[in-house]
């Protein structure tokens, strides 16, 4: 009964939040300055045409009454139209969508597998070749630009060595595969299709190695210094000195004590990474969320723009109800 309340009194927050960033957005959205009715009828339009499409779009209502029938059209189930594309905005996000949870979660995971175990083993053998390969990695990590690597990861595969394909899109040199969950790597996998399977791996290989570097720093250095928290602490010493074998000290004491952050910390990341990784996403032409969201500011076109950011912040609160459930499991104290 007790976790029920607890996700009963989080879903309640999530949706204050939600209401929160909505506002917010809604109202940023408005006050920039452009006009989206000169992107539909053209800069050469006379007023009245202007005037009209301001009229048929709601502009020219006060922003209070714009945001209050959004918010009814978006309860509907309708997240509006993008005037950029001309498409539905929930069309649109069906592809971009998966687009952007493919590259994530690549990312993640390639992130976590060179991170986590670099921090573990730099913490346990401190001032050794592995320790400073792990201060020199995530130092450059931290400082080195995502646009930067990505361009400099192009310059080297593409352009001098032509090992990876061009940076445009998902595939290349191949047809998709049948979309069943938008991802083309599982949908290949799904549906039999190696060689779409062989040319999305390499096309989403040099942007996913980009974000696993620069998020991987971050969670290197969390592995890296709760470990030696943990393993300087005073429980860990007496275990040492009563002779428990090194062991079963790092992986039934130590460890235990140092997920709690490293999963925090892999709930923080994805959840940017959820958000839309516009540099990489447009350095790579990926056509993601973030690469969409872009187009549309720059085209101010608000609705995307509105479905982008309620999307990405669903997202970011979800992760962190999930992160802190399994933490509710994981460590007796939280209950």
């Amino acid at each position: 009964m007790r976790i029920l309340a607890y996700i009963g009194q989080r879903l309640v927050l999530l949706i204050v939040a939600l209401l929160g960033v909505s506002i917010i957005t809604f109202v940023v959205t408005r006050v920039l300055p452009g006009n989206p009715a000169y992107l539909i009828v053209g800069v050469q339009a006379d007023y009245s045409t202007v005037a009209a499409v301001i009229e048929k779009l709601g502009l020219d209502k006060p922003i209070p009454e714009q945001y209050f029938l959004y918010m009814k059209q978006l309860f509907a189930g309708d997240l509006g139209s993008s005037w950029r594309t001309g498409n539905p905005v929930t069309y649109d996000l069906k592809s971009r969508w998966p687009a952007t949870i493919e590259l994530a979660t690549i990312a993640m995971l390639l992130a976590i597998s060179w991170a986590i175990p670099l921090g573990l083993v730099s913490a346990l053998k401190k001032r050794s070749i592995t320790d400073r390969l792990a201060k020199i990695l995530s130092g450059l990590g931290v400082s080195i630009p995502e646009f930067w690597l990505a361009t400099l990861l192009i310059l080297v595969f593409f352009a001098i060595f032509h090992i990876a394909p061009a940076p445009i899109g998902r595939i290349s040199r191949a047809s998709p595969p049948d979309l069943i969950t938008g991802m083309y790597l599982i949908d290949s996998i799904l549906t039999g299709n190696m060689t779409a399977l062989k040319a999305s791996a390499k096309q989403i290989i040099l942007p996913a190695v980009t974000l696993a570097f620069v998020i991987g720093a971050p969670l290197l250095r969390v592995t890296r210094a709760f470990m030696n928290e943990v393993l300087e602490s005073q429980y860990i010493r007496s275990a040492r000195a009563m002779g428990i074998p090194k062991q079963s000290l790092i992986f039934r004491h130590a460890l235990p004590n140092v997920l709690l952050p490293v999963t925090t910390m892999i709930a923080v990341l994805y959840g940017y990474l959820l958000g839309g990784t516009v540099l990489v996403e447009y350095v790579f032409a990926w056509p993601g969320m973030g690469k969409y969201a872009i187009d549309s500011i720059n085209s101010s076109d608000y609705a995307p723009v509105m479905a982008v950011v309620l999307l990405s912040a669903l997202s970011y609160l979800i992760i962190y109800l999930l992160t802190d459930l399994l933490h509710f499991f994981i460590d007796p104290r939280t209950r």
